[in-house]
């Protein structure tokens, strides 16, 4: 049975999440929709992350097991055309081995969080980006930034609700930049705890408006818990960008 790897971008904002719901309007529900659509089949769409309510992909991955062997091109224009009018598109789709996983062959997930830092309204970036409107010093959360890369007891970081076994990660990287009055915030990390890159956004913030230091911040992370941490950036800002294998 032919496996296929799918890269999907989507605009997270009318979606419940990426995680199938029998109530609400899901990523992977309109996927599995445009699959049955198209091959006739309705099979598994095997994601390799689950991206909260609201929150974008420019590089989610996905595969499905089909059970004709269709050109691949055929596959990712097909889904594209069946998935009209949702903001998603399979951008691209290819032929892998069977023992692909897109969630358990991922060695890295690649996440960008926006901030548009400025007094006026957001117009065009509305929904897309976090307008905070006092000066942020990005130097400072950069800086505090470095305190949580490496191994660590990420609790304080970590959705109340969160599934994983174990609290314990780790950050890659996190990158704190600007250019003009955008603020770019880069996480890279094998995996990621629910709710965690945007928990760590919330703390940085606090630190770029001058309500936190960088000890501060090293300091919500050794308490371990959840009370610790700054409020939670909202999800609009957020972007898988890319999954490496």
């Amino acid at each position: 049975m032919p496996r296929y790897k799918l890269t999907i971008e989507y605009d997270g904002t009318p979606f419940a999440g990426w995680q199938i719901q029998a109530t609400a309007l899901s990523v992977q529900g309109v996927l599995t929709e445009a699959v049955a659509t198209f091959s006739g089949e309705r099979v598994s769409v095997n994601g390799a992350g689950r991206t909260d309510a609201g929150v974008h992909a420019l590089g989610q991955v996905a595969h499905i097991d089909l059970s004709k062997d269709w050109d691949a091109d055929t596959v990712r224009d097909a889904l594209t055309a069946h998935l009209r009018p949702y903001p998603v598109a399979v951008v691209a789709a290819e032929r892998v081995a069977a023992d692909f996983d897109a969630r358990f062959s991922a060695v890295q997930r690649h996440y960008l969080y926006l901030i548009v830092n400025r007094r006026a309204d957001l117009t065009l970036e509305r929904g897309r980006a976090w307008r905070v409107g006092k000066p942020l010093d990005t130097k400072a959360m950069h800086a505090a930034a470095l305190r949580l890369v490496g191994k660590h007891d990420f609790s304080t970081f970590r959705d109340t609700e969160c599934q994983a076994k174990s609290p314990i990660r780790t950050l890659d990287r996190l990158d704190v930049y600007r250019e003009g009055e955008h603020v770019s915030i880069e996480a890279s990390a094998r995996s990621f705890l629910h709710s965690q890159v945007r928990s760590m956004v919330g703390s940085l913030v606090a630190v770029g408006e001058g309500r936190w230091s960088g000890s501060d911040l090293s300091a919500a992370l050794t308490a371990r818990d959840r009370a610790a941490c700054a409020p939670v950036a909202p999800p609009e800002g957020l972007y898988l960008v890319r999954v490496d294998y």
